[in-house]
């Protein structure tokens, strides 16, 4: 299997997924900022110019984060990424969708880089302003969820996985998390397979 991945990027969370599982793969390192995500290699690959992707042995590939998360806990069940009640499976995928359709894309995103979307300097810091402001609300949220859990559902699942990587952003921007994900972030590094994750972007980012 081959994995693309960009440092600092969602696909982490994927990473972190790969590492728990254990699976043998290809990692591809992508350098979003200088445009290797657009290059025609890539596209004709996915044509979707992001990351992350996995290419499969038969060389079938699957783009979007909440896609690949599922592919490979359904694939890999003896990893316990995911429940087998089909409420609490659900519940996941709730939540994972939450995490990357509402608290990523409507918040982290226009925060992280709202250049993409407006020019004028003004418009960008009150999208950015913007952003932080749904970023935070989303964790709020997020931290609701969780309560006194030590993971977001409860039993540690690929929903986990996603929330981590929204919490490195947060680092990044500065953004303060509820004390419970503050929490779940630190027992997060203590993983084995989040830890490789890390040192493996450290020493590829």
């Amino acid at each position: 299997m081959d994995f693309f991945h960009a440092p600092g990027a969602c696909s982490l969370g994927i990473h972190v997924i790969l590492e728990e599982i254990g699976v043998d793969y290809r990692l591809h390192v992508l350098d979003l900022k200088s445009g290797q995500q657009r290059t025609d290699t890539y596209r004709s690959m996915n044509p979707k110019g992001t990351v992350p992707a996995i290419r499969l042995e038969q060389g079938e590939v699957l783009t979007e984060f909440q896609t690949i998360a599922f592919w490979l806990a359904e694939s890999h069940p003896e990893a316990g990424l995911l429940p087998e009640d089909r409420l609490a499976r659900a519940r996941v995928m709730e939540a994972l969708d939450y995490i990357v359709a509402s608290v990523h894309m409507r918040g982290f995103t226009l925060a992280l880089v709202p250049m993409k979307f407006v020019s004028d300097p003004a418009a960008q810091e009150a999208l950015r302003a913007h952003g932080l402001a749904a970023a935070t609300e989303g964790l709020a949220q997020l931290s609701e969820t969780m309560g006194a859990h030590d993971w977001l559902l409860g039993e540690y699942s690929i929903a986990d996985a996603a929330l981590f990587y929204l919490t490195v952003w947060a680092d990044r921007l500065g953004v303060e998390l509820p004390a419970n994900i503050a929490a779940f972030h630190a027992r997060m590094t203590q993983r084995p397979a989040v830890a490789r994750a890390l040192n493996m972007a450290a020493t590829t980012g």
